[in-house]
C-alpha cells in the first residue's frame, strides 16, 4: 500500500498500485488507465470519421502498429538515459509494472509510424496528425493517474496547499503533485484542440499548437520534477520541450502572418 496525502486540501489516502489479481497475475493501474486512455481515443477518433478526408479504417490500421510501437519507443527512450541501471538490472528491461515509460519516446516512434504509414497510404501527413492530435492529451491526462497510483512522477518538496506526503525510501516527504498539474494541464490542451478541430485553417495547425502548449507546460513541470532522465547536467525532456515550443510556435506565428497577407 502507498500513504498519499494531501494534507493541506485534508484528504489523506491509502492506495495499492495492484488493482486486481486473475489466476495469479497482478493487474496494475499503471496499465489499466493506459488502456482506458487507448480506448477512449479510439471511441472519440470514430466520431470524427472522414474528417480531413481521413478514413476511420486507416485510422484504426494505423493504431494497430502506433500503439506497440509507441510503448516500445517509450520503455527504449527510458533505458537509453538509464542505461547502467539497466545493465546491471537487465532482469528490469521488459519490467512496466512500475511505470518507465518516456512520453517523448512515445511521441518519437509513433510520428515515425505515422509517417510512414501515410507515405505507403498516399495520405497527407499532417492531416492524419490533426486527426488524432486532440486525443493526444487526453490520453496523457488520463495516463498521469497511473503515476499516482505507483506514487511517482512527483516534484520537489513544497509547502503549497496542494503539496502531495507520500512515502520515499521510508521517509515521509511532501512534494509537488506534478502527475497532477500535468494531468490538468493536458486535459486543457485536449478542450483547446477539441474546440479547433472543425476551424482548423490550414493542415498541421493542431499539431503544432498541440506540440507549443505542451512544451511550455512540460518544460516547466519538468524543471520541478525529481526523476528527469539527464543528458549530463541537464533535463532532457526540458530541453526537448522547450526547442518543440519555440519551433511549433514560431511556426504557429508565421503561419498566421502569412495567412494575414493573402
Amino acid at each position: 500500500m502507498n500513504i498519499v496525502n494531501f494534507e493541506g486540501l485534508g484528504i489523506y489516502l491509502k492506495l495499492n498500485k495492484v488493482a486486481i489479481s486473475l489466476f495469479g497475475i497482478d493487474i496494475y493501474w499503471y496499465a489499466i488507465f493506459i488502456v482506458i486512455a487507448f480506448i477512449l481515443a479510439i471511441l472519440l477518433c470514430k466520431k470524427n470519421e472522414g474528417k480531413y478526408n481521413i478514413k476511420f479504417d486507416d485510422v484504426l490500421e494505423l493504431l494497430l502498429f502506433v500503439i506497440p510501437i509507441s510503448i516500445i519507443s517509450a520503455r527504449l527512450y527510458f533505458i537509453l538515459f538509464k542505461l547502467d541501471y539497466y545493465i546491471q538490472n537487465p532482469n528490469e528491461i521488459l519490467d512496466i509494472r512500475n511505470g518507465g515509460l518516456a512520453i517523448y519516446g512515445g511521441i518519437i516512434g509513433a510520428i515515425l509510424t505515422i509517417v510512414l504509414f501515410c507515405k505507403k497510404k498516399n495520405i497527407n501527413i499532417l492531416d492524419m496528425c490533426d486527426y488524432i492530435a486532440p486525443y493526444l492529451p487526453l490520453g496523457q491526462a488520463i495516463g498521469r493517474w497511473g503515476n499516482f497510483f505507483n506514487s511517482e512522477a512527483h516534484g520537489i518538496e513544497t509547502n503549497s496547499l496542494f503539496r502531495m506526503g507520500i512515502m520515499e525510501k521510508g521517509n515521509y516527504i511532501q512534494v509537488h503533485p506534478t502527475f497532477l498539474y500535468e494531468s490538468i494541464c493536458t486535459f486543457i490542451i485536449f478542450v483547446i484542440l477539441f474546440a479547433k478541430k472543425d476551424k482548423r485553417k490550414y493542415a498541421g495547425q493542431l499539431t503544432y499548437i498541440y506540440f507549443f502548449l505542451y512544451g511550455i507546460i512540460r518544460a516547466f513541470i519538468e524543471g520541478l520534477r525529481t526523476d528527469s532522465l539527464m543528458l549530463g547536467n541537464f533535463k532532457i525532456s526540458q530541453i526537448l520541450s522547450i526547442i518543440l515550443s519555440i519551433v511549433c510556435g514560431s511556426i504557429l506565428i508565421y503561419k498566421r502572418i502569412k495567412n494575414k497577407n493573402e
